[in-house]
């Protein structure tokens, strides 16, 4: 298993918007989508990297953990689903649905988006705050 270094966004840096289709209800998510959020948690995944693998059910949780507070939280998938099938929207939406998720995982087919956000690697968060400023880069936990 390969440890690839994240490259992401200086701390400060305002977030990105995108607009793109959620997997499970094909509804478009952008930045606007959390506006009534005082913060919100973007999460760079692909479901055949092994790290996301062994904390699949921890990134459920947290869905749980926060579904009624003011944290909003997205999944973004980028991968090149020709070359991994498992991260293809519909093998993304299984998982959604297997997972009971409480956010939405998004596609961002052109990886627009992730390299805008220079994320590197899976899973990389990214948590900004109520000015959608960055405060926090890095992994789930140590």
């Amino acid at each position: 298993m390969t440890l690839t270094a994240s490259t992401m966004l200086s701390l400060g840096t305002q977030a990105l918007d995108f607009n793109l289709p959620n997997v499970v209800t094909r509804q478009n998510i952008s930045l606007a989508t959390f506006a009534d959020k005082k913060s919100l948690l973007v999460i760079f995944i692909s479901q055949h990297c092994p790290f996301i693998k062994h904390i699949k059910y921890e990134l459920a949780k947290l869905g749980k953990d926060y579904l009624n507070s003011d944290l909003g939280i997205v999944a973004i998938s980028s991968n090149d689903a020709t070359k991994y099938p498992d991260d293809a929207p519909m093998s993304l939406e299984k998982m959604a649905l297997e997972l009971d998720l409480e956010y939405s995982i998004c596609y961002d087919e052109s990886q627009d988006v992730a390299k805008s956000y220079t994320a590197a690697c899976t899973p990389d968060f990214f948590l900004f705050d109520a000015g959608r400023k960055l405060v926090y880069r890095g992994q789930l936990d140590g």
